[in-house]
């Protein structure tokens, strides 16, 4: 028997609404969120969007995840382009092993029922 476990996300950023003191730039928000920054540039690993109620929404994973989850509101093509305003917060786990990546979003897609992945679904 094989155990899987969910990794514990190394970042987390949510949605928020910026209210910029006095004289204070406005930091441009994609979607509310503005934490960007926070995410490794040349980093690997899996992604979750959540939306308030702490509902999975979307998991995917990538080579480089700043680029990977930017591009998910950007793309005419994502999955969620028609729910990007439902994603209220992201967990990010850095995994760079690229079969461990696969394995734990096959794994958390039907551990949790994520709501818009379509393929390497099995509870339904």
């Amino acid at each position: 028997m094989i155990k899987i476990s969910i990794p514990t996300p190394d970042i987390t950023i949510t949605k928020r609404k910026q209210n910029p003191k006095e004289n204070e730039p406005e930091i441009k928000d994609i979607y509310g969120f503005i934490d960007f920054h926070l995410i490794p540039r040349d980093k690997g690993g899996i992604f979750l969007f959540f939306n308030n109620k702490d509902e999975l929404l979307f998991i995917g994973k990538a080579r480089k995840l700043r680029q990977r989850i930017k591009k998910h509101f950007e793309d005419t093509v994502s999955p969620i382009k028609r729910h990007r305003d439902e994603v209220y917060k992201i967990d990010i786990c850095l995994v760079e092993d690229p079969m461990e990546r696969e394995i734990y979003e096959t794994y958390i897609i039907n551990k949790l029922q994520s709501k818009y992945n379509v393929e390497k679904v099995f509870y339904k």
